[in-house]
């Protein structure tokens, strides 16, 4: 399994409490790598290991790490057989999670919504994110706003801002994150008045991954 990074302890014990429901999931031990901040880097963690390999990227949309990061890091391994899925998002059971986030954090009907993703410069990762502010909108009954911790248009305390303007009532932040870390801080500070949770250690999103490997695997065999 492939996160992200990040220099704040929680987030790393998150993305390993992750791992450990996965593997219990699948019964089967499932490696931890990074493509940024701290390590094992994907290419050391490939290299440890021997015959075929599944690799899932835990990022919530396609892009830079997804299209480029994670293909240099198995090329430079040397491994041979390597089954690289698909990111986690955008998708139906991601959508469920950040709905069962927003219930958790006491989301009332008549609140303004934000989705509040890393942000990316990668259009197609873009329109993955736009969709899934549509979706869930759906959800909430209302237009959920798309805006961005770090790459990309609004930031996130920017539409705050915005929506206090034109709305009476909460502005609420739903996290569209893995773990703690720099970005969720940012969410924090940004003026809303709840933020949810990363997805982290959700059910849902552990059985999406381990349900990413057993697809994977069944692949493979066949």
């Amino acid at each position: 399994m492939v996160a992200h990074g990040t220099r704040k302890q929680r987030g790393v014990a998150m993305v390993g409490d992750l791992a450990e429901r996965v593997s219990a999931t699948l019964g089967q031990t499932v490696h931890v790598s990074f493509v940024d901040v701290l390590g094992p880097t994907p290419s050391e963690v490939l290299a440890s290991m021997a015959g075929p390999t599944i690799m899932v990227p835990a990022f919530l949309s396609r892009g830079y790490h997804v299209t480029s990061d994670i293909p240099t890091h198995v090329e430079a391994s040397g491994q041979p057989d390597v089954t690289v899925t698909e990111a986690l998002g955008p998708g139906p059971q991601l959508v469920r999670v950040l709905a069962d986030r927003l219930v958790e954090s006491g989301w009332r009907r008549d609140d303004s919504v934000i989705l509040a993703a890393a942000g990316t410069s990668d259009p197609g990762a873009q329109r993955d994110l736009h969709m899934m502010a549509t979706w869930l909108s759906a959800i909430t009954g209302s237009r959920v706003e798309l805006a961005f911790a770090a790459t990309g248009l609004p930031r996130v305390p920017d539409a705050v801002a915005a929506l206090r303007c034109r709305r009476r009532g909460r502005v609420v932040v739903a996290s569209y994150l893995l773990s703690e870390g720099l970005f969720q801080d940012r969410l924090r500070a940004s003026g809303a008045d709840v933020v949810t949770e990363p997805l982290g250690t959700h059910p849902g999103l552990a059985r999406l991954i381990a349900n990413r490997f057993s697809r994977a695997r069944y692949s493979v065999a066949v």
